[in-house]
């Protein structure tokens, strides 16, 4: 059983601070290179054909980086989504819907407010879906799942669970990729990913290009997906 193109992806966007300690920049010029690059896969998912898309943008593990770090990371992304929500207002990104999946409650209230705001602007599009995961952790979902469930009581299936996660009514991904050389998934979708295909390459996120992504989509479809029968 074989699927050309995917009907979701995952990217662990990985390699933003290494990249720019290659060419000598700061690390914050790596994590402004990699936000860049996210609007371009973005362009690259669309064209494709693919019509879910998950971006692994902030663990949970990422809080405990240097204060200032995490400071300049939450300031782009406020700049990251003001940027979304203006060139959605001009017309870009035409049936697009954009979510955001974590424990959201852990950025400052005007960050959620503008969340907020560019899901409620999106959230009557149809033709594809790009999810940002930030202040993600699997392990955190799944236990905010279990814990909700307790709560409201019932049957827990595999189908009520996974409404329960906070990528309820996404489905689950068929390929996820990982840059910047690590093969390992590092608490992304542990749920979700139990049949994910998986490509592992060493380019750093900034500097992924199309031809590259073309052919891991590819890749993908010459796999045969036998989902454990």
């Amino acid at each position: 059983m074989s699927k050309e193109i995917p009907e979701c992806i995952g990217f662990i966007m990985d390699g933003n601070r290494r990249w720019a300690k290659d060419k000598g920049l700061a690390s914050f010029e790596g994590h402004a290179a990699g936000y860049q690059k996210v609007k371009e896969v973005a362009e690259w998912v669309k064209d494709a054909g693919i019509s879910h898309a998950i971006l692994y943008a902030f663990s949970t593990e990422n809080w405990k980086r240097k204060q200032e770090e995490v400071e300049y990371l939450l300031s782009l992304f406020s700049v990251v989504i003001k940027e979304f929500t203006q060139e959605i207002a001009e017309g870009k990104h035409i049936g697009t819907r954009i979510r955001f999946m974590g424990d959201l409650s852990l950025f400052s209230n005007e960050l959620q407010k503008e969340i907020h705001e560019l899901e409620t602007l999106t959230e009557e599009n149809t033709a594809r879906v790009l999810a940002i995961a930030l202040s993600y952790s699997g392990r955190e979902e799944i236990l905010q799942a279990a814990r909700a469930l307790q709560v409201h009581g019932g049957e827990i299936t595999e189908e009520t669970f996974s409404q329960a996660l906070w990528s309820k009514d996404f489905p689950d991904p068929d390929l996820i990729i990982r840059t910047g050389g690590e093969q390992r998934l590092s608490n992304f979708l542990p749920w979700q990913s139990v049949y994910s295909e998986l490509i592992f390459t060493k380019t750093y996120w900034p500097a992924l290009e199309h031809l590259e992504f073309m052919e891991m989509l590819a890749e993908y479809a010459r796999r045969v997906r036998n989902f454990g029968v």
